[in-house]
């Protein structure tokens, strides 16, 4: 029973000292103080500072936001410039965003039945690669049998062969007799991003006539797309990502309205694809962030304020993995998660293996059900602009728009798009980002789970018909594919090879020292950096005996070995066994731990070198492999 004398409002921190940023700061202090991260003269204020981490775009990431964080530029509402919070004022709405399958299978009736599958199983958009890299263009008609053209929009991805592909769509839907009105998706006419990607000239003239064609006949259907994917997977970072995109979208806009579209039509004809990532939160802020990006050029250009950027987000192909790629399932979750909140129009999960091969069946099942799931199960859709209001995003969000307009003007002062790529500008820009990721990767400051970390080398992987290639700057003169697995895969690869030709894996020997309390730790940590590698770690077992750890090796058939122990088991067992071990053969002797003050006496007894927490992995590997034997 409720008494007459409770108060009207409900207090949840009645009685409780009222929070503070200082309070917090001394808590978090105290705590990196007993974990020695920081140093005794290290104050509150500091506290902030030691946990921030910076992205590739120098965007200080803090542990803690509050409302003094939030930007001073206005987020609108939803459905109203600057569109940061949605291009629809009611958010997803009941209909949710657009589920867009991809297909890039080159056997056209292989194509039809996944596209029928698709249709009858919640897909709501088809996306078809054609040229190279997928389906043949005079194949499109038997690819698309029994598809109502007029209930399913269709986006072309036709890369060099545009025009063909236009004109084969087009031929299409007048046999089939479907009225203009009802033609929806996209041609995805796209020169720069296809200069971007292959080298090739821009044939901006085409797909200026293609979207004079489509604004004048066709309603519901686009002529260009703006794929922002060459940039990202070349490895550029997030602002430059969308400063490419926004610097692409002008070069667009300048060319249709040229041609003698208005602003409005010329805005009407562009959509905008982005790579959707694992780490939701840079996702989420890129696709607000773009936007906020377009609608200031809108407003620049002085075309009507309706007039939001459409966008299209696809799951990231460079993240994804060959090893251990079930691991796949939950990055594309991820990136599906962020893109449906982050406002994309409409959404592509790729399926798990695309590092395989063609995928099956299931992984289509699997791709296509991601988002039917967080749509319909997990209730996304319910919710108009769940991150809106969040002091961190709306905080990632302007620091992202704000270091992506400034790549675009950069671009802008180079003369456009289409001469920043030829210049080498971009491509220069993205290189210092790509070398940066390269070694936070080889570091695994970015670790990749099944892969750099947790691996499996005993893993069969599933078999899959190879896919047919796509033109990159590794081989066209555009920009390089970055896949971020490459270099641990290709530690793999050579070890696999060398299981291939002899049998066995390359072996690190575990000088397992002391007791199991001692060395698990750092034996946990050694056996996950090695098998990383593709070896195999025999542990010596409990014991600091110099003989019988060198016996163990030597019956181990090793030609590496790693110390592992408690800092406090080093300081006396260390040297001699380091020794022993030598003796017995062992061409590398790596200590799991860093050095300290210890280091002269350690390389003095054979120790050659440290494998820790944020050493470089790629090269230890490297050099383990090499010393084992290892082509």
């Amino acid at each position: 029973m409720i008494s007459r004398n409770q108060p009207a409002q409900l207090r949840l921190a009645a009685g409780f000292p009222a929070a503070t940023r200082q309070a917090w700061q001394q808590l978090v202090l105290d705590v990196l103080h007993k974990s020695g991260v920081a140093g005794k003269q290290a104050t509150p204020a500091q506290a902030e500072e030691i946990l921030a981490t910076e992205t590739y775009d120098g965007v200080r990431i803090w542990p803690l936001y509050t409302a003094a964080d939030v930007p001073g530029q206005p987020v609108g509402v939803p459905g109203l410039a600057p569109f940061v919070r949605g291009s629809r004022a009611q958010g997803p709405g009941t209909d949710g965003w657009d589920v867009r399958a991809l297909h890039a299978h080159p056997d056209a009736k292989v194509t039809n039945s996944a596209v029928l599958t698709d249709l009858e199983n919640g897909v709501t958009s088809l996306w078809l690669r054609l040229g190279e890299g997928g389906l043949g263009v005079p194949e499109l008609a038997d690819a698309l049998h029994d598809v109502y053209l007029h209930l399913a929009p269709v986006v072309l991805d036709p890369g060099a062969q545009t025009a063909a592909a236009a004109e084969a769509y087009f031929e299409l839907a007048a046999e089939r007799r479907v009225p203009a009105s009802d033609l929806a998706g996209s041609l995805g006419a796209d020169p720069l991003g296809l200069a971007a990607r292959t080298g090739a000239p821009a044939d901006l003239d085409l797909a200026a006539a293609l979207a004079v064609r489509c604004a004048r006949g066709f309603r519901s259907l686009r002529a260009v797309v703006v794929d922002a994917q060459p940039y990202h997977d070349a490895g550029g970072s997030d602002a430059e990502e969308l400063g490419a995109s926004i610097a692409t979208g002008v070069a667009y806009l300048r060319v249709l309205t040229a041609a003698g579209l208005s602003l409005a039509e010329a805005f009407g004809q562009l959509e905008f694809r982005y790579a959707a990532t694992a780490d939701p939160f840079a996702t989420i802020a890129k696709l607000r962030a773009a936007r906020r990006l377009w609608a200031r050029v809108g407003e620049v250009c002085g075309a009507p304020p309706a007039r939001a950027q459409r966008q299209h987000a696809v799951t990231s192909s460079v993240m994804m993995t060959c090893r251990d790629p079930w691991v796949n399932m939950l990055r594309t979750s991820l990136a599906c998660f962020a893109a449906g909140i982050g406002g994309a129009e409409a959404v592509t999960v790729q399926p798990f293996d695309l590092k395989l091969g063609l995928p099956d069946d299931f992984s289509r099942r699997i791709a296509r059900n991601t988002p039917i799931i967080l749509q319909e199960e997990s209730s996304l859709i319910q919710v108009i602009d769940p991150a809106g209001g969040s002091w961190y995003v709306e905080s990632l969000t302007a620091e992202l728009a704000a270091a992506g307009w400034a790549f675009f003007t950069e671009i802008e002062r180079a003369g456009g798009m289409a001469a920043a790529l030829s210049s080498g500008l971009v491509d220069a820009r993205i290189a210092v980002t790509r070398e940066k990721r390269a070694d936070a990767i080889a570091h695994r400051h970015d670790p990749l789970t099944g892969v750099s970390e947790f691996p499996n080398p005993n893993e069969k992987l599933p078999e899959r018909p190879p896919a047919p290639a796509r033109s990159s700057g590794t081989a066209g003169g555009g920009l390089p594919i970055f896949d971020y697995d490459r270099d641990f895969e290709q530690l793999r690869d050579r070890a696999d090879r060398h299981l291939a030709a002899t049998g066995s894996r390359p072996v690190v020997f575990l000088a397992t020292l002391g007791s199991p309390v001692s060395f698990t730790p750092r034996a946990t940590f050694a056996t996950n950096l090695f098998q990383a590698g593709g070896c195999e770690t025999p542990a010596a077992g409990p014991g600091t005996d110099p003989a019988a750890v060198a016996a163990a090796f030597t019956a181990s058939g090793a030609r590496v070995a790693c110390l592992c122990a408690h800092d406090k088991v080093y300081a006396d067992a260390a040297a001699p066994v380091a020794a022993a071990l030598k003796a017995a053969g062992a061409r590398t002797v790596w200590l799991a731990g860093k050095p300290g003050g210890r280091a002269a006496s350690d390389a003095e007894a054979g120790v050659d070198g440290y494998v820790f927490t944020g050493c470089n992995a790629v090269d230890v590997l490297r050099r383990t492999l090499t010393e084992t034997g290892v082509a």
